[in-house]
């Protein structure tokens, strides 16, 4: 595997993954939305600069589980399967954000429905 092949895989790993974090990002906004949403007007209690720091720190770890598809993508790219790879792999775009989707719903439902009393 040459240097050309690399910054080629590279770029096009860039091109299809960061194009899609905002859908990823809105997915998992949306699920700490609804929650917030359905726990209100109780949730509201929990809104403190400390809860938002963790949030932000919580965005943060989604993001870098998110370059983990990096991983993933530059190997198959680098592999016999590179054409079928790149047809195909919106499908783990699909399971990683349904998998960060869950965390991110057990996590939300624990911060605004796991105060009460």
């Amino acid at each position: 595997m040459d240097v050309a092949s690399v910054r080629e895989y590279l770029t096009d790993a860039i091109k299809f993954w960061e194009s899609k974090r905002i859908y990823y990002n809105l997915v998992l906004a949306g699920v700490v939305i609804v929650h917030f949403i359905a726990g209100y007007p109780s949730s509201k209690a929990v809104l403190t600069v400390d809860f938002c720091l963790g949030l932000f720190i919580l965005a943060v770890v989604a993001n870098i589980a998110y370059c983990a598809a990096y991983l993933v993508d530059i190997f198959a790219q680098a592999s016999g399967f590179r054409e079928i790879w790149q047809r195909y792999r919106w499908i783990l775009l699909l399971v990683g954000t349904t998998f960060a989707a869950i965390i991110t719903h057990f996590v939300a439902s624990g911060m605004f429905h796991g105060r009460r009393s």
